[in-house]
């Protein structure tokens, strides 16, 4: 008696077997169905006594001559036949899809990188090929999110964040600095700022999800404090800068960012110690451990090459 709760086998062999049936009706051979097939003809016979095993029936009839198809094998065939049409017309828009977002890269970028970096990289992207980049600047947390959905092809990302799920490989490094108005106290202290004397006082800030927020305030838990109380939260380097130098509170930011400002004079930077603030510049990405074949590869290769 047959166990009615017993797992069904599954008898319907695979596409690329079935092809392979198929081939062997319209060649006459196994050799030259396995040719066609990108196989060798050990490989072509192994793979239809599998097919044979697997549905139960003899499928092949095989002989000195060449190989013919059983009745079990015609039939199966013809039953085939609209279903192997289906997948190859599913094949050929993947195809075109495949071919119109190659001309199409979304960008998603946490501010330093879509303000200080991206712009370069995309430069020399649009000299290499013919594909049509769109930039989104937004924070950390965004980026993530929006890879995750798959709005975007590639996140490049410069805080700590919840990967889980997606592949991401590091593009490059740089280092917060802290800097304030020429005229502010602490640009004339001549002994570094300790994590303790900082959080004594309200800052300029990033936003909460912002990359830059986020390592600097793991820098000060692990220095053993609690990072600075923010005076007011902005939602882009650019908007910080300005912010202290028209008088605001001192603001932690990249070094790159800060470089023009602090070499005009137009900003001073202020020497801390027992701080890491070195971080990663990370590009994200759905799929697996090497960025897909196309733009997002050709970009994350300049981005190293540039960075």
């Amino acid at each position: 008696m047959s166990d009615p709760y017993a797992e069904p086998m599954d008898l319907l062999p695979d596409l690329g077997s079935l092809r392979l049936l198929t081939n062997v009706a319209r060649l006459g051979s196994i050799g030259a169905a396995g040719r066609e097939a990108g196989i060798s003809q050990q490989s072509a016979s192994e793979r239809l006594r599998a097919i044979e095993h697997q549905v139960g029936l003899v499928l092949v009839q095989r002989s000195s001559t060449g190989s013919t198809l059983t009745s079990a094998g015609r039939l199966l065939v013809e039953w085939s036949r609209l279903l192997l049409q289906q997948a190859d017309e599913v094949e050929t828009a993947l195809h075109t899809l495949r071919e119109e977002r190659s001309r199409e890269l979304h960008v998603y970028a946490s501010m330093t990188t879509a303000e200080y970096l991206l712009p370069r990289w995309l430069v020399r992207l649009r000299r290499g090929r013919d594909t049509v980049a769109s930039l989104h600047a937004t924070n950390t947390a965004t980026v993530v999110d929006a890879v995750r959905r798959g709005e975007a092809d590639v996140g490049f990302i410069e805080g700590p964040a919840d990967l889980a799920g997606l592949s991401a490989r590091v593009v490059g490094h740089d280092t917060l600095v802290l800097v304030a108005e020429p005229d502010d106290p602490w640009a004339r202290r001549r002994r570094p700022l300790t994590p303790q004397q900082l959080t004594g006082r309200r800052l300029t800030s990033r936003e909460k999800g912002s990359g830059t927020r986020q390592v600097v305030e793991d820098a000060f838990r692990a220095a053993g404090v609690g990072a600075p109380a923010s005076e007011v939260e902005l939602t882009a380097t650019a908007a910080v800068l300005a912010a202290v130098r028209a008088g605001g509170p001192p603001a932690f930011v990249s070094d790159r960012a800060a470089r023009v400002e602090v070499e005009s004079g137009r900003l001073a930077q202020v020497a801390t110690t027992g701080l890491e603030l070195r971080r990663d510049f990370t590009a994200v990405w759905v799929g697996g451990a090497h960025p897909p074949a196309g733009p997002v590869r050709d970009l994350l290769a300049i981005a190293r090459s540039l960075n």
